[in-house]
């Protein structure tokens, strides 16, 4: 019977058999935490660039690595091999960049962007996994291209004064720190702005520009080394699910006076007897069904190809992939949510909290 067959038939048989041994396996990978399998991707999905997914659970299609210097940034922790994200939020960072030397800012140092295929990362950040968000320093850039080593081993600078409780330190914070932080806000793409809640407060106290943009800036865990830019889902990303609306007001009011409670800072409390949680790890079927697409998608042929290239083509910096490397702050997880706060919030009264 099979000598009846043509062999285009045969042909579809035998591919339809290799479909459903791989079907039949792929338990295996499956079960696999996805942040392993997103990992090992050292270059993007050769694909039309679109993330798929929230900013806490998914991937991105096409992304491109910005450079590791430009005229007016350097990126950081090169061997994370972070800096990869969506085109409009490269585009972004180059035109903040130049904006912020404007303001009198010497240049940017770029933080964690996204791996190059997005999704969960080995360790760090819960969110970060579409390409639309990205970490800025509150270290000014050096005045000099500083090596791989330096990338690695430069220490982060708080802007908290850590002998008291959520105080901004007046002897490292400056003038020039708050216009940054609001003009990375003042882009109509840029849906919010994560800062520690200290900062926000700070920047309530004192900012005399445009007090509609200071919505955007959203007090969350964390972030007193580094400010937090995410940027809408693109116009016709379809795929993409965008963050519910900013609250209407500047947001100095009850909802960042929460933060200067003893509520978000207390550890839950154990419950008796209770059974220990085994580890759990978002795999591939928790994702957007595209992101299996999106890792099993060939890649360009070398990581020059899918390196931005601003200014119209005429970047000169060079492209750089690592081995590896340390992890960032575990604490924005709550990122993705935004935090739900309490409906009626107390407003603390000054005192010294440690």
């Amino acid at each position: 019977m099979l000598s009846r067959l043509t062999p285009r038939l045969i042909s579809g048989l035998l591919a339809a058999g290799l479909a459903l041994t791989a079907l039949a396996s792929p338990l295996a990978a499956e079960e696999r935490p996805a942040k392993e399998l997103f990992g090992a991707k050292r270059l993007p999905a050769k694909m039309v660039s679109a993330p798929y997914g929230s900013y806490a659970k998914g991937c991105i299609a096409g992304a491109v690595a910005i450079p590791t210097d430009g005229p007016a940034w350097q990126a950081m922790r090169l061997s994370r091999n972070r800096r990869w994200g969506h085109p409009n939020m490269i585009a972004l960072l180059e035109q903040f960049s130049q904006d912020a030397q404007q303001l009198g800012w010497p240049g940017l140092l770029l933080g964690d962007i996204s791996q190059p295929r997005g999704g969960p990362m080995l360790s760090g950040h819960a969110s970060h996994q579409v390409g639309l968000d990205a970490d800025i320093w509150f270290t000014p850039m050096p005045d000099h291209r500083m090596s791989a080593e330096e990338r690695e081993k430069l220490p982060f600078t708080s802007m908290l004064d850590k002998s008291r409780f959520l105080t901004v330190d007046s002897r490292r914070w400056t003038a020039t720190h708050a216009r940054l932080v609001m003009k990375a806000a003042s882009y109509p793409q840029v849906d919010r702005v994560f800062v520690n809640p200290a900062i926000k407060k700070k920047l309530c106290e004192t900012w005399q520009g445009d007090r509609s943009l200071l919505g955007k800036v959203r007090p969350i865990y964390g972030h007193d080394e580094h400010f937090h830019i995410r940027i809408k889902c693109p116009e016709g990303a379809a795929g993409c699910k965008p963050q519910a609306r900013v609250p209407a007001g500047d947001g100095c009011d009850k909802s960042l006076a929460w933060w200067f409670t003893k509520e978000p800072w207390e550890k839950p409390k154990p419950k008796k007897d209770a059974k220990p949680v085994k580890p759990w790890y978002v795999k591939m079927s928790d994702l957007p069904k595209a992101c299996g697409t999106v890792l099993a998608s060939a890649s360009p042929s070398s990581e020059m190809e899918v390196t931005y290239q601003g200014n119209g083509g005429t970047s000169t910096a060079l492209a750089f992939s690592g081995n590896g490397g340390d992890a960032g702050s575990s604490i924005e997880a709550v990122i993705a949510a935004d935090t739900a706060l309490p409906a009626i919030v107390p407003i603390p009264l000054p005192r010294p909290f440690r």
